[in-house]
């Protein structure tokens, strides 16, 4: 199931008697495309690397936690959670966590942390610092274009 995005209304008073607030309004992202670093290979040996995750509900993490591989291995949430929140790899729309368990380790690591970004920082964005010239700047770490990361 594909979610749009949702708006806020500036057109809220902040409280009662208050007149609505002049903020702007602002956009909800609820979905978050990346790039794999490495790429799920499927069956036939086609690698599919860009992808989209969305923000995780409530029931994703509740869910996930009564799963019966969760119960027996509380290290196989990861693969449960990101197999319910990532909607598409490649081709591939039916994700799942037989998918998820068959990633690189690497691309594992980069979907847990494009998840603890989106769901608890609220963007996927990072600092770093230029190891040449020390400037400090930030870089999408789900990339925009095919190939970035």
């Amino acid at each position: 199931m594909r979610r749009g995005n949702v708006h806020g209304s500036s057109a809220l008073a902040d409280g009662p008697g208050q007149k609505p607030s002049d903020e702007p309004v602002r956009e909800l992202r609820t979905e978050f495309p990346f790039v794999l670093p490495r790429g799920y290979v499927d069956a036939s040996g086609t690698v599919h690397r860009d992808g989209v995750m969305r923000l995780a509900t409530a029931r994703d993490e509740l869910v996930s936690q009564r799963d019966d591989r969760v119960r027996e291995s509380p290290n196989y949430l990861a693969v449960v959670l990101i197999g319910r929140v990532v909607t598409r790899i490649g081709d591939i729309e039916d994700v799942h966590g037989g998918i998820i368990e068959n990633l690189f380790a690497s691309d594992l690591a980069f979907l847990q942390d494009l998840y603890r970004r989106v769901n608890q920082d609220g963007h996927t964005h990072a600092r770093v610092t230029c190891p040449h010239c020390n400037n400090d700047f930030a870089v999408d770490v789900a990339g925009s274009r095919l190939g970035e990361s």
